[in-house]
């Protein structure tokens, strides 16, 4: 078992999780049939977006809400390449937190079910004149209340 990029803590609640599934397209793959390491990254922003369109926390969400949450931390690791036309899944997890932030993991599986890569973004949480937040804005605290009285299960 791999060590996990956000530790649980004590009364945290669970992570939520959603599964996008994929096909590696033409363009996505270098001359050898393997998809390119930079394009893995894009993969991570499909299980973004799936998230927050499921919660009602995308970015037409944030930007209503005069937020912008750019990614702060990009980390990928590689373990099994991906190759044109492969089926695969990507499992956006979505960690909690207390600041104004927001932790993803993410875990990219072959058509096997292999391990493809994992990785994990850190966003941050800025208004409109780009000043960081201290605490999350209103529509997001009150996405975590429901996340927290369990209404995501």
């Amino acid at each position: 078992m791999m060590k996990p990029y956000f530790p649980l803590k004590k009364y945290d609640p669970p992570p939520l999780h959603i599964t996008v599934k994929r096909r590696v397209r033409f363009e996505e793959a270098d001359p050898l049939g393997i998809v390119w390491h930079g394009r893995y990254s894009s993969y991570f922003e499909d299980a973004r977006g799936a998230m927050g369109e499921k919660y009602g926390i995308g970015y037409l969400d944030f930007y209503r809400n005069s937020v912008v949450a750019p990614i702060r931390i990009l980390h990928i690791d590689y373990h099994l390449p991906l190759r044109f036309y492969e089926d695969f899944t990507i499992e956006g997890i979505l960690h909690w937190s207390e600041a104004a932030r927001i932790n993803f993991e993410y875990i990219i599986r072959n058509s096997e079910g292999g391990i493809s890569t994992t990785g994990y973004t850190v966003q941050v949480m800025l208004d409109k004149d780009d000043n960081l937040l201290l605490v999350p804005p209103p529509f997001y605290r009150e996405f975590c209340e429901r996340w927290k009285e369990g209404a995501f299960e």
